[in-house]
C-alpha cells in the first residue's frame, strides 16, 4: 500500500495545496516528541523538494527549539475527503525569525496573519505515501478565527511579552534564545 519517493510530484503538490490542516512533528535526541496541528493559510510548496510554512504564535515554541538542536522534521497530511491518502514529508528544516534575510525574502508568500512568529524552511529528503483507509471522512466547515482575534488583541507588545513568558523554553526545559 505504501511507497516512498525522493521528491513531491505534481499530483502530491496539488493534494497538499488542497488540505486545510497538516501536522508537524519534531524531537530532540532526548525528551518529548512534539506533534502540532497547523492550519490557516500558512503553507507554501516552493518546489518538489522544498516547503515553507508560517509558524504562528502558540502555547509553546517546540518546533523552533527542537530545530535549533536537531533539525529533523516530519510533516503529515491526511485526506479527510476524497481518496484515502496519508502523505508524510521527511527532512531537515530551519526556523527563521522576523528580521532575518530569509524572513524578509519569503514573508510575501503569505497573507499578513497576526501572531506570525517564524518561517520554517523544510528541505524534503523523503516522501512517503500510504493509504488513509482508516482516516474518517469529515466535512470541512470553516477556519477558526480565534487565534487571529487573540493575536490582534495582544498587539505587537503583548505578543512580545507572551513569547518571553510562554515561548522561551520547551516542555522539557530546553531554552530558546530567539536568535
Amino acid at each position: 500500500m505504501g511507497r516512498q519517493l525522493e521528491k513531491l510530484t505534481p499530483p502530491l503538490i496539488d493534494f497538499i495545496q488542497n488540505q486545510k490542516i497538516f501536522f508537524v512533528a519534531t524531537a530532540m535526541e532526548e525528551g518529548s516528541v512534539n506533534v502540532s496541528p497547523k492550519g490557516l493559510d500558512s503553507l507554501r510548496v516552493i518546489n518538489e523538494s522544498q516547503v515553507i510554512w508560517l509558524n504562528l504564535t502558540g502555547s509553546g515554541n517546540e518546533t523552533a527549539i527542537h530545530l535549533k538542536n536537531k533539525n529533523r522534521i516530519t510533516l503529515m497530511f491526511c485526506a479527510f475527503e476524497g481518496d484515502p491518502i496519508i502523505l508524510r514529508l521527511y527532512g531537515k528544516a530551519k526556523s527563521y525569525q522576523k528580521g532575518t534575510d530569509f524572513w524578509e525574502n519569503s514573508i510575501s508568500l503569505f497573507p499578513s496573519i497576526p501572531g506570525s512568529r517564524q518561517l520554517v524552511d523544510l528541505s524534503i529528503e523523503k516522501v512517503q505515501i500510504s493509504c488513509g483507509m482508516g482516516v474518517p471522512l469529515m466535512e470541512y466547515k470553516e477556519q477558526r478565527q480565534s487565534l487571529i482575534d487573540w493575536a490582534e488583541n495582544q498587539g505587537d507588545e503583548g505578543l512580545r511579552k507572551y513569547w518571553e513568558k510562554k515561548n522561551t523554553t520547551s516542555i522539557d526545559g530546553y531554552p530558546d534564545t530567539f536568535e
